[in-house]
């Protein structure tokens, strides 16, 4: 049965190329969770991959789906939570609907944010590398929420803010703290730990490796797992 895709505005919508880092082999693309389907402008049934993000609040989560989606960076008004927001992608000849869906990372709408879980393809985990707190939350919250959950759903780690690591007044506030940057290799070395598909980093406002992120969430969303797991999301 084909279904709309929930939650996105009609008209909020782009198309994109998208050069996926890795080929795809047609042949071991994986069954979507969602089981959502479009019918775009020509009448051709188009699946959708359904991303989204999750993170602490003010790590650059709604500037990530902004910049990507508008192709700059919003320096005047930044809302809350972005708008639910639909683009095409195309991988090799076929296309798909990416539906990108933000959240509130403030603790306030820990009951409320899982309702956006359901059906969902892979996750983007965002902390901002000008942040040791949000990267531990990354850990401690936000891997624990999405295993708990939508336990086998494919997650990336995802580090935001990458033109502040080296900002001097930033390094001179967390030395104050006695703390400093994210390092790249901490991110990696939380991505294998945790079992994460991956761990990618970018800046928004410079849009530095932006696309490599959505790239990557794409990839795992449609290659098949390597080890056969539950992907079904629950709310409890």
């Amino acid at each position: 049965m084909l279904s709309r895709l929930q939650g996105i505005a009609p008209g909020k919508k782009k198309k994109l190329k998208v050069r996926v880092l890795r080929p795809i082999n047609p042949n071991r693309i994986r069954h979507l969770e969602n089981d959502i389907f479009e019918v775009n402008e020509s009448g051709m049934v188009v699946a959708t991959i359904k991303c989204v993000v999750v993170g602490d609040g003010a790590v650059g989560k709604t500037c990530l789906l902004i910049s990507y989606t508008t192709n700059k960076f919003p320096s005047e008004y930044v809302p809350t939570v972005f708008d639910n927001y639909a683009v095409t992608v195309m991988i090799g000849d076929e296309p798909y609907t990416l539906g990108l869906f933000d959240t509130a990372g403030q603790e306030d709408y820990d009951r409320l944010r899982p309702l956006s879980y359901p059906q969902t393809d892979v996750f983007l985990v965002c902390f901002s590398v000008t942040s040791p707190a949000s990267f531990e939350n990354v850990r401690e919250k936000w891997f624990p929420e999405v295993h708990h959950h939508c336990p086998g759903v494919p997650c990336l780690i995802v580090g935001t803010q990458t033109d502040l690591r080296d900002d001097p007044s930033v390094r001179e506030k967390l030395a104050k703290q006695k703390m400093q940057p994210v390092r790249k290799e901490d991110g990696e070395r939380m991505a294998k730990e945790l079992g994460a598909v991956k761990y990618v980093e970018c800046s928004a406002l410079t849009q530095y490796k932006l696309k490599d992120v959505f790239d990557e969430a794409i990839v795992a969303a449609l290659e098949p797992p390597p080890k056969k797991s539950s992907k079904k999301c629950t709310i409890l």
